[in-house]
């Protein structure tokens, strides 16, 4: 999809300033909420320093409340930064605000939609927001995109959950952005409908637009992103290609339900991490890179106990926070 450009274009310029070729270039930029009553003053974000590159997938990840909503409403425009400077496609974000607004287009968590707008009505009036002519909205083939065509003319307040939440996305493109940043977009999503929003910016990323998407779903990001930074209490812990982070989180979990109790772990499984939780319960953390999820149940097999059921687990992002902060200590 061949998206417009507001404002000026990073990478036409001069490719010797990082700053001009980025997306998204932000250098130790700070947001300290003031104390009020009894709350302290907290400091959501730490000198942050983010480069996120043209047409790009960037993963932003971390927990709740390690800062990503705050830096993706600095970058909207809805809280102010502390200290620290941001550019987005090129403009500064405190001398050239409406530029800054043209380039971004936001999916929030929140579904924040007019009840009584039906999605051509939303989509039109986003679009004149942003000064789009009319002759040069695409309103009908962005909710075709997202699978709202039968739905165009119903009250908002009428539509289901996924479909307000590919509303949306759609109306996050109305002026069609060259950057769009998804806030947590698929929490509370069914499966299906998370395909369904995938395969269309999978479409707008391939097109030329750069996607900034925050998670805490490490599995989304490895799918998706190019990049990925991980955000913890409001620093930037890891900021790199996705392919090297990924080969730093080679861990993974597999858990065995033993068909017969057992009170000590064999020898056969003394070459793995392996601890019996319980009588029945064997837990086994390896190295996907080294060894295959076959070898520790040919182990345990070898050990004469019989399987009944097993499931496996990949690293959650609280570990891969402890192994990274642990290794920088």
């Amino acid at each position: 999809m061949n998206e417009q450009s507001p404002g000026r274009d990073p990478a036409a310029q001069s490719n010797t300033n990082e700053e001009v070729t980025a997306a998204v270039f932000a250098r130790g930029l700070t947001k300290t909420y003031p104390a009020s009553g009894k709350t302290p003053a907290v400091q959501a974000l730490k000198s942050v320093d983010l480069t996120i590159p043209v047409g790009s997938f960037f993963g932003l990840l971390g927990p709740n409340g390690a800062g990503k909503s705050t830096f993706i409403n600095i970058l909207a425009g809805l809280v102010k930064k502390t200290q620290g400077s941001v550019s987005v496609w090129g403009c500064d974000i405190d001398s050239e605000t409406r530029a800054v607004r043209a380039a971004i287009g936001v999916v929030p968590q929140e579904l924040n939609l007019d009840p009584f707008f039906t999605p051509t009505e939303t989509m039109e009036f986003q679009a004149g927001l942003y000064g789009v002519p009319k002759s040069e909205r695409r309103t009908a083939e962005i909710l075709e995109a997202v699978h709202l065509t039968d739905q165009a003319g119903a009250y908002a307040r009428r539509l289901s959950g996924g479909m307000r939440r590919r509303l949306l996305l759609a109306k996050a493109m109305a002026h069609q952005p060259p950057i769009l940043v998804l806030d947590e977009p698929t929490t509370g999503v069914d499966v299906e409908l998370r395909h369904q929003l995938w395969a269309y910016i999978r479409e707008l990323n391939a097109g030329g637009v750069t996607v900034l998407l925050t998670t805490h779903y490490l599995e989304e990001a490895e799918a998706l992103c190019d990049h990925v930074a991980i955000i913890n209490h409001g620093e930037v812990i890891v900021h790199e290609p996705t392919a090297q982070l990924v080969a730093k989180l080679d861990r993974k979990m597999v858990t065995i339900t033993l068909a017969h109790p057992q009170t000590a772990t064999p020898d056969a499984l003394s070459q793995f991490d392996a601890e019996l939780t319980s009588p029945q319960t064997l837990t086994v953390r390896y190295a996907p890179s080294q060894t295959a999820v076959g070898q520790v149940l040919d182990a345990v097999r070898q050990a004469g106990w019989t399987i009944a059921d097993l499931t496996t687990e990949q690293s959650d992002l609280e570990e891969v926070f402890l192994a990274l902060t642990s290794s920088a200590d």
